[in-house]
């Protein structure tokens, strides 16, 4: 199947051609006539797999051909980044249709606030997000929503998770009762399937690929305690400086700036964001990694979701994530679009139990890799739940070394897979809006 047997609108088929997408991926495939037919629509698939576009172009295609009005489309997504990123994806496809948009998210200017406003009582075409700051503005009493005739809530699962579940009930009240309501969302636990049962009518449902990894990925492990992750850091990156970008996913936002540090000390182009920084700190750093000018880009989860980069080479995972499904965000920023990748995960003790539920649910055992000559042994991991202390055996060094002599991790080959959105380019030679 090819984009253009969607019979989607000539400005939107122009765009397509100009950016090089030919062929959707199965979520388009199945997503796109539902939403063109005017279903509601409850989509369960995992990042990476072209989930964005499977709203946006059948959208773009109402509203350019006529079915518009002013204010026509809320789309709510869970971050400021993940906003940012369906805006600018926005405005590649609808280059050629002149469909309006805005991104509203906290954290702005008194100007920036302002612009908002004018584009929630003027109308913009399409409005991208996020649950507090739309609610901030509703709750003033200027928005004008009575033109609205679709919702579209993006990572849902993460906005119930970040506890915006009233938020997105609030918000559905001021909205007209007849209008389209699409949700997409990675997993599918009970408070989804509630929001669904109360907002949606008779939705269409949609799985793809729940949960599971692209091919195309390399996932190894090591078991390291806490007083030797950055020396295994160090040990493993020093061998990596022919890598172009590097995510490394931290739990907690202490670490990011030791872990910037310490790689700075090494001579290693690294910068952190998480939840401290203001928003034009957080913008900067972001811009300056999509457009590779920084390599290594350390976070907390506030990024998991809100990074659409297919040239991500590896991410590591500096702590094991609580939730199994994090984890699939985490791993899922590389091996997109066609390409392949590299994750490691550094487990501690008490994250052993975490990382086999993440086992489990990506029904699949991930590879565990002796640490680098130099280092004393790590925790034990035993598939059958036993939590102690025994050391683990795969690594007979009983000397730990400040400065760890390195030791290359094993390097396996991996297929692409033919899943995952493609980078965007823009047509006509227009300046992406990163740079």
């Amino acid at each position: 199947m090819k984009f253009t047997d969607f019979g989607l609108h000539p400005t939107v088929n122009e765009a397509l051609e100009a950016m090089g997408f030919e062929d959707p991926t199965p979520v388009q495939e199945q997503a796109i006539p539902e939403i063109l037919k005017k279903n509601d629509v409850i989509a369960c698939a995992q990042t990476g797999t072209g989930k964005t576009a499977a709203f946006l172009l059948p959208i773009i295609h109402q509203i350019a051909s006529g079915q518009g009005g002013n204010l026509n489309t809320i789309i709510i997504a869970p971050t400021r980044e993940l906003a940012q990123q369906i805006d600018q994806q926005l405005e590649g496809f609808a280059y050629f249709s002149g469909i309006s948009s805005i991104a509203i998210y906290g954290g702005g200017t008194g100007t920036v606030f302002d612009q908002e406003k004018t584009a929630l009582t003027e109308g913009a075409d399409i409005i991208v997000a996020t649950p507090g700051r739309l609610l901030s503005h509703l709750n003033l009493g200027y928005a004008k929503l009575g033109n609205v005739k679709h919702l579209i809530l993006d990572e849902a699962d993460r906005m119930m998770d970040m506890g915006f579940n009233d938020d997105i009930k609030k918000i559905i009240e001021y909205l007209p009762k007849q209008k389209q309501t699409i949700m997409f969302s990675a997993t599918m636990p009970p408070k989804i399937r509630s929001l669904a049962k109360e907002s949606m009518v008779n939705p269409v449902e949609i799985n793809i690929a729940i949960s599971k990894m692209a091919e195309g990925v390399v996932q190894e492990a090591f078991l390291a305690h806490d007083d030797q992750k950055i020396p295994l850091l160090e040990a493993l990156l020093k061998d990596k400086k022919d890598l172009r970008s590097i995510v490394i996913f931290t739990s907690r936002k202490v670490n990011v700036n030791d872990i910037k540090r310490n790689l700075r000390k090494l001579g290693l182009d690294a910068d952190g964001i998480q939840s401290d920084l203001n928003q034009a700190e957080r913008e900067e750093v972001l811009r300056r990694f999509k457009n590779q000018k920084l390599k290594i880009l350390v976070g907390t989860d506030i990024i998991s979701r809100g990074i659409d980069i297919d040239s991500i080479d590896l991410v590591i995972n500096y702590d094991v994530p609580g939730d199994a499904e994090d984890y699939v965000h985490r791993v899922g920023r590389t091996a997109r679009a066609q390409s392949t990748g590299t994750a490691w995960t550094f487990i501690n003790q008490r994250d052993v139990y975490n990382f086999q539920k993440i086992e489990s649910l990506i029904g699949t055992e991930v590879d565990k890799r002796p640490l680098p000559t130099g280092f004393s042994d790590g925790p034990n991991y035993n598939s059958g739940g036993d939590h102690s202390s025994r050391p683990n055996n795969t690594n007979k060094s009983k000397k730990r070394k400040k400065k760890p002599t390195g030791g290359k991790p094993k390097k396996d080959g991996n297929a692409a897979t033919p899943s995952g959105e493609k980078k965007i380019a823009y047509p006509m030679k227009k300046k992406p809006p990163t740079e």
